[in-house]
């Protein structure tokens, strides 16, 4: 549990507002250093808030370039899809070029999209940071508890997800180790279990992450396991 910066935020809004200051920050850094910013963005409610943020907010967006931490294995325009919230969202009337956002090909099917978005990420790494949610069962991305993290592979498919659809495809643990920065949203009461097991050092898939540099962790008040306890 070191080198983890636990913040708490008042409320969804002001968890959306952080994060959305700490990806900005984070843009600015990285492109002064290398010239471009490497993001993973998750999916889910949480993170939804800050993308609408991101849309508002003034950057160099030619130097971005999107990626996505998991996906479900849907047609690619269906709204279940992290890709399709995203680009609702903020992606589609974003200013960062259309060949720079890197969907993964979920709709080819687990195995062959797996395939297709490893080598994807491989020249990408390391990412600059990477964006996590927490699930009320302890998930990350598609990393489901009790099922096996992979050492080798960057991206894995998912073919026995516990909530349909049930064939996914996610980065592995060992490619989401592979940031230089490392973003954990947690919001709502229904996460507060999650993160009390995570916090006491229950073993989660969220744990097997490795990152280069410490990792920070935005949740609110609901989710807080100290609120209203």
């Amino acid at each position: 549990m070191s080198g983890i910066r636990w913040q708490p935020a008042g409320g969804e809004e002001e968890l959306a507002a952080k994060a959305c200051r700490h990806i900005l920050l984070a843009a600015e850094r990285a492109i002064a250093a290398r010239g471009r910013f490497c993001l993973v963005l998750a999916g889910g409610h949480t993170p939804e808030y800050s993308y609408r943020l991101l849309s508002q907010a003034d950057a160099a967006w030619s130097a971005w370039h999107i990626y996505f931490g998991d996906e479900r294995c849907c047609p690619a325009d269906d709204p279940r899809r992290n890709s399709v919230m995203a680009g609702e969202a903020w992606l589609d009337r974003s200013a960062i070029p259309a060949k720079q956002v890197h969907p993964i090909p979920a709709e080819l099917g687990a195995q062959a999209a797996s395939r297709t978005y490893e080598s994807l990420v491989r020249q990408a790494l390391p990412f600059d940071l990477v964006l996590l949610g927490l699930g009320s069962d302890g998930h990350t991305a598609s990393l489901f508890p009790g099922a096996e993290l992979q050492d080798q592979a960057l991206v894995q498919p998912v073919r026995h997800a516990p909530t349909p659809p049930t064939e996914r495809v996610t980065l592995s643990a060992a490619a989401l180790s592979q940031s230089r920065d490392i973003l954990v949203l947690v919001s709502g009461r229904s996460k507060r279990a999650a993160l009390r097991a995570w916090r006491s050092g229950t073993e989660l898939p969220i744990s097997a992450l490795q990152p280069r540099n410490a990792m920070t962790v935005l949740y609110d008040r609901e989710a807080d396991p100290g609120f209203g306890a």
